[in-house]
């Protein structure tokens, strides 16, 4: 589209001219069609001889023709490299969470060593790092929100929703003397919220329903040590509006909720 309007516009510009182009091989005078195939070798070569601008004013505007043409060609390449690069991190981000598993409770599970969450620091802070790049990534291209992929565990948006139900069991259903760091959770789910506010201000909005709370019984059942379910329901009715945004995003990109449909 870029290429085609400037095309079209530098078309128009020689158009205003009578006698902007000469036709070197019959001297007749030059038609639209023939204004136009001039600006579009002029736009990606130095031209081919057949057509030539007039002396003067007509010979510059070729030039800045020439010069727009590189220009444009090589900021859309660039864009489109830039984009790629993008939707391979965003994969790569999703990969890396659909690794410790598709739910948040099976993430949680996966990470307990029977005493502790001990190492489990290093991945979330790589998350955290991926996942604010990925923020980056959204704001300075809008349309890497439109790639979508049929794999679950390469779908970011998922994989965000599971990283998010893991950091909720960490935060709010675990006691605090097994939690993992506190600073490596309130970063992560920073990160989370930041993702959030940003596809807020232009893409989803929030959903009218809340999605079903991380389930504390599958913690349990693993041996994992969990706060009582009184206090774990006040914890999860504060993070409501941020839950019903979530599912909004999740919905946006037409994905279930991670859930006990999903395939380990």
């Amino acid at each position: 589209m870029w290429i085609s309007l400037l095309w079209v516009g530098w078309t128009l510009v020689f158009a205003g001219g009578e006698h902007a182009l000469i036709d070197t091989i019959d001297g007749d005078p030059v038609s639209w069609v023939e204004r136009f195939y001039f600006v579009g070798y002029s736009l990606f070569t130095l031209g081919n001889g057949e057509f030539i601008p007039r002396d003067g004013v007509w010979q510059i505007a070729t030039a800045f023709t020439t010069a727009s043409g590189m220009l444009l060609v090589t900021l859309s390449i660039s864009y489109v490299l830039a984009v790629l690069d993008a939707v391979t991190q965003k994969r790569s981000f999703a990969t890396g969470v659909s690794g410790l598993g598709l739910r948040g409770e099976t993430a949680v599970v996966e990470s307990w060593d029977g005493d502790s969450f001990e190492g489990v620091e290093l991945p979330l802070n790589t998350f955290t790092a991926e996942l604010n790049e990925l923020t980056t990534n959204h704001k300075a291209y809008p349309v890497l929100h439109y790639f979508y992929t049929e794999q679950r565990e390469a779908a970011a948006v998922a994989s965000i929703a599971t990283l998010d139900d893991a950091l909720t069991l960490w935060q709010f259903g675990v006691p605090a003397e097994h939690q993992p760091s506190r600073v490596v959770l309130v970063n992560a789910r920073a990160a989370v919220g930041s993702y959030l506010d940003t596809l807020g201000e232009s893409f989803v909005t929030e959903s009218e329903t809340v999605p079903p709370a991380p389930d504390l019984s599958v913690l349990r059942e693993s041996g994992v040590p969990t706060v009582s379910d009184e206090a774990y329901r006040d914890s999860m009715d504060e993070l409501n509006p941020r839950r019903r945004a979530l599912l909004g995003v999740v919905e946006a990109d037409a994905r279930q909720w991670p859930g006990p449909q999903e395939k380990e």
